[in-house]
């Protein structure tokens, strides 16, 4: 069985940002779950290079100062699959999710038709599983990079432009019992620079495009990164608040909750709640035990208490509040969380 790491799905960060009166904020890292959940038998994988190199002439578009007509030019993409590949492997391995991440350093396609895709044949797969020992076979078996640079204006010799670069690329798992079914998945993004095109090395400007070659790897390292939250989960930074009030409760509560004691908090905030009869006061206090049923990893419970406080913020205070608009933010949050819809259950492969 995979190995398992329990991690509680958030913390609270060492130091809370900032006091607005009535609200405090405070920093927390969530552990988002993968996109993807493989099969349980599967411990390791092997990440592979399926694609062929693309072509100079490929992709690459220049708009000279003053015309508005893109001329073909050309860029070298020479390693930029194997810079997408050996940093996803090296990101997924870092996640600790997997027991074994293998990078299989050794190109599949020996081909020149750069359009054409060829996933993994059976025999090919098998052979890599039996020389990596590798549970899966993940393989990037589509990578298109596209640049697109235009001139503004020419300042001391050197041209001030802008360049876009987008990347296409798909990821596909292999292992023995899919009958058939392969799961791919496609990741598209963009990055555009802004800055002098300076090439000589003799001139320092505070902005300077990286070259079409620089740019491409940039794109390339990113989509990898993207792509690991696919398969493994991962820590995210996010914003978090509660609510402060006079009253003895509601002050107890918050001196609990700076101290991580969330389940004292919840009852003082609770009995604040239950004996309120203010329905903005009780959303709040609402809006607070959600959080703290959130730190404790209890969505459920969170989900329930956050929709309770909205629902009450709702009834309380006119459209354009803030807080009714903070508490709606928070609501879909918490139901993204708990609804795990958009994990895909391979298991059914």
């Amino acid at each position: 069985m995979r190995k398992i790491i329990f991690f509680p799905t958030a913390f609270l960060a060492v130091l809370l940002m900032s006091n607005c009166t009535g609200i405090r904020y405070l920093t927390v890292e969530t552990r988002e779950p993968a996109q993807i959940n493989l099969p349980s038998h599967v411990l390791s994988v092997a990440i592979v290079n399926n694609v062929v190199q693309q072509p100079d002439e490929v992709g690459h578009d220049s708009i000279p100062i003053g015309h508005t007509l893109a001329e073909r030019t050309k860029a070298s993409s020479d390693s930029v699959a194997v810079f997408y590949t050996e940093a996803f492997a090296q990101f997924l391995n870092e996640e600790d999710y997997f027991q074994r991440v293998i990078y299989y350093g050794k190109p599949l396609r020996d081909d020149n038709d750069f359009f054409l895709e060829k996933p993994v044949d059976p025999e090919t797969m098998n052979r890599i599983r039996k020389e990596t020992g590798a549970d899966a076979i993940i393989s990037l078996d589509k990578l298109i990079i596209e640049t697109k640079k235009r001139g503004h204006f020419l300042q001391q010799g050197y041209i001030y432009a802008d360049m876009a670069a987008k990347i296409h690329s798909t990821l596909r798992v292999y292992f023995p019992t899919m009958e058939g079914k392969i799961p791919a998945i496609q990741y598209n993004d963009s990055i555009r620079w802004e800055g002098f095109d300076i090439r000589d090395g003799k001139t320092y400007a505070d902005v300077i495009l990286p070259s079409r070659e620089e740019a491409t790897k940039i794109l390339a390292v990113k989509a990898a990164e993207k792509m690991t939250y696919v398969f493994a989960p991962h820590w995210e930074m996010q914003d978090r608040w509660y609510y402060t009030l006079p009253g003895s409760l509601m002050r107890e509560g918050e001196t609990y909750a700076k101290g991580a004691e969330w389940s004292k908090a919840i009852e003082r905030w609770e009995t604040f709640f239950n004996s309120s009869s203010g329905k903005t006061d009780r959303a709040r206090a609402a809006g607070n035990i959600a959080l703290a049923c959130e730190m404790m990893d209890d969505m459920a419970r969170a989900l329930e208490w956050a929709i309770r406080s909205n629902e009450l913020f709702n009834e309380s205070t006119v459209p354009s509040s803030p807080e009714r608009k903070r508490s709606l933010l928070y609501k879909n949050e918490i139901q993204r969380r708990f609804d795990s819809s958009n994990r895909l259950n391979m298991d059914a492969f």
